[in-house]
């Protein structure tokens, strides 16, 4: 044991899984309100919008499935639970609001699936896990908002039910830097392999 992060995990957490042989994207909740600085979940995340866009295309380029989430709660709240009632900014996302509209640029094409969510994991109370099985789906790749939220969740989840857990670290981000960079150092030590936009968009493009 030593104070060094890196050197503590070294030889104990450092295995690498690889990817699998049939993927599909997910962007986990690109929406408006961490884009919009009027909003109190405004998280300056634009970079990395931009990234995962770059790795949609590409997708869309490969032929894989791209999948996407939001948050939409009912207008009296009554279906986000503890979730809802612990964080307060998620008033945001009541049912028609426009901080729960797609940023620039991100509008699901009408072959891509949306999933609608109201806790922090895309498996948590929705078909992700079957509608990915049943594509015969092995490897999940993941962006989105927020790494220490739905990302963490997503991706625990993707591990749980059995899929290879890709995290881009280029396109995922957070409020701030810290927990960013210490969630996705436990991510990769634990349950995911982190990659860079780089290596995810190579990978695509030899499919």
């Amino acid at each position: 044991m030593t104070d060094n992060a890196q050197e503590n995990y070294s030889n104990v957490y450092d295995n690498r899984i690889g990817f699998g042989d049939k993927p599909a994207l997910i962007l986990v909740d690109f929406v408006e309100a961490y884009f919009d600085k009027t909003c109190v979940l405004y998280a300056g995340v634009e970079n990395e919008l931009a990234a995962a866009i770059r790795i949609r295309n590409q997708a869309r380029a490969s032929a894989i499935p791209v999948i996407y989430t939001n948050v939409v709660y009912h207008q009296s709240a009554i279906n986000g639970g503890r979730f809802f009632q612990k964080a307060k900014p998620l008033v945001n996302f009541i049912e028609g609001s426009a901080m729960g509209a797609w940023p620039k640029g991100l509008t699901p094409s009408p072959n891509e699936l949306v999933i609608s969510k109201q806790y922090p994991s895309a498996f948590f109370g929705t078909s992700l896990s079957s509608t990915l099985a049943a594509m015969c789906v092995d490897t999940l790749i993941i962006t989105g908002l927020t790494t220490s939220g739905c990302i963490r969740a997503t991706c625990v989840d993707a591990c749980s039910h059995g899929f290879i857990p890709i995290v881009v670290a280029d396109a995922c981000g957070d409020r701030h830097d810290d927990p960013h960079q210490a969630n996705l150092f436990d991510m990769n030590a634990k349950y995911a392999d982190v990659v860079s936009e780089q290596e995810a968009m190579d990978y695509l493009a030899d499919l």
